[in-house]
């Protein structure tokens, strides 16, 4: 089994789990590869570069946070590598194994023992001259706002029928995993990961009437940009575009979904450690 490693930057504690899963996978007989910022942790590792680890991989481990694993998601997802994440960061909704059960769970992962949940992602496309047909695939959300605090005109679509014109601070679109995220900060739903649906949320909308909707997953939803000023266009907090007025981008469910090896936990025992999901004031989590 080829397995890959994604350390976050700057994050000596990722260094040295990588160390000590590189020794264990290596016992195993398992294939190292590496990025050539990573190797020198993983001097055993077959290097090579961004753009070829999808292919060269059987899975991927990421040590660091959501951040790191949204970024590994944007290398490999297409390929359907499954991701094994060590959380290193704050929240962990995705980064599912601390550092005291990555040994165990990455020798149950080698040994084809661990089961392995697929997770709807999307794709967005843009239309239009700031950059027509290029496109994105988006784990958790894709985000139209704007850098000034001022209201944009944003039209939305569902398979070519009005949904409405957003008068708002922006728009996210997002799947169920991401519906924990920005959309859940800008009082959206929260979505079951294993469902198949989209979200759209205002971000701070004038009208009080405009509220989360949530759609079928395979529903193509389509957003204008009808402000009078260029709006910016963020997917998953790791790549962004400038959308100039008349401008648009696609949103679809794309056919390779996010694989992510199983927590070791339920989904509703996260939202109860990471959100006091249920908790009543003066009570301890369960």
């Amino acid at each position: 089994m080829r397995f890959g490693f994604l350390l976050k930057r700057g994050k000596p504690e990722a260094r040295e789990i990588a160390a000590d899963l590189g020794r264990v996978l290596l016992q195993r007989g398992c294939e190292l590869v590496a990025l050539e910022e990573d190797a020198a942790v993983l001097p055993a590792a077959r290097v090579v570069t961004p753009e070829t680890l999808g292919a060269s991989i059987d899975a991927l481990a990421v040590l660091g946070g959501d951040g790191t694993l949204l970024y590994a998601a944007g290398l490999v997802a297409d390929h359907g590598v499954p991701l094994f994440g060590v959380n290193l960061g704050s929240l962990g909704f995705m980064t599912h194994y601390s550092r005291a059960e990555a040994v165990a769970a990455i020798q149950d992962a080698c040994a084809g023992r661990l089961a392995i949940d697929e997770r709807m992602r999307l794709r967005v496309t843009i239309h239009g001259q700031s950059g027509e047909g290029e496109s994105r695939g988006v784990v958790n959300d894709a985000v139209i706002s704007q850098a000034l605090a001022r209201l944009l005109d944003l039209d939305a679509r569902l398979d070519g029928a009005p949904i409405g014109i957003y008068k708002a601070d922006g728009l996210i679109v997002s799947t169920p995993t991401g519906s924990t995220a920005y959309t859940l900060a800008a009082g959206g739903p929260i979505l079951a990961p294993d469902l198949e649906a989209m979200v759209l949320t205002p971000i701070c909308p004038h009208t009080l009437t405009n509220r989360p909707l949530v759609v079928r997953a395979d529903a193509r939803v389509t957003v204008t940009n009808l402000s009078d000023s260029p709006v910016r266009l963020t997917v998953d907090g790791q790549w962004g575009r400038e959308l100039q007025t008349g401008d648009s981008i696609e949103v679809r469910k794309t056919d390779r979904p996010l694989r992510l090896f199983r927590a070791p936990t339920s989904f509703f025992a996260i939202l109860r450690q990471k959100l006091s999901w249920g908790e009543r004031r003066g009570e301890r989590p369960i």
